[in-house]
């Protein structure tokens, strides 16, 4: 496996995993059963942070939808640099670093962790497009 899937691997498991938080305290304030329910994320019953945190997964998933294809169409065509994985790396801990500010309510630290995450999605993009 390249270094480049391996991230995007521990990309999309990380996203995949940013649900369980806001569920967690969905389950204190609204109980096991109102959690089993079948409440949807946006019907309220949430502390501020849980909300945030909800918007933030949902980020995640709208960038990973950017971020995956760029990464297996460089594997597809055999790019694989310097550039390409410093950026998967880049990446995952700039989703991360957001998941956890918008999370916190920090706005500015929110805005720097997506621009770093976006940077590292043109550098691989740039990588496809032979521009570095």
């Amino acid at each position: 496996m390249t270094t480049e899937l391996y991230w995007l691997t521990l990309t999309a498991l990380m996203t995949a995993l940013f649900w369980m938080p806001y569920v967690l305290n969905r389950m204190v304030v609204s109980g096991l059963g109102g959690t089993i329910a079948g409440t949807t994320p946006g019907s309220g019953g949430h502390s501020a942070w849980a909300n945030r945190a909800i918007n933030a997964h949902y980020n995640a998933i709208e960038n990973l939808a950017i971020f995956a294809p760029i990464v297996l169409t460089a594997h597809v065509l055999g790019i694989s640099n310097a550039t390409t994985k410093a950026a998967v790396v880049i990446y995952f801990f700039a989703r991360l670093t957001h998941f956890v500010v918008y999370s916190a309510g920090i706005p500015a630290a929110r805005t720097l962790a997506f621009t770093a995450g976006w940077l590292a999605q043109i550098a691989i993009i740039a990588s496809i497009l032979r521009w570095v």
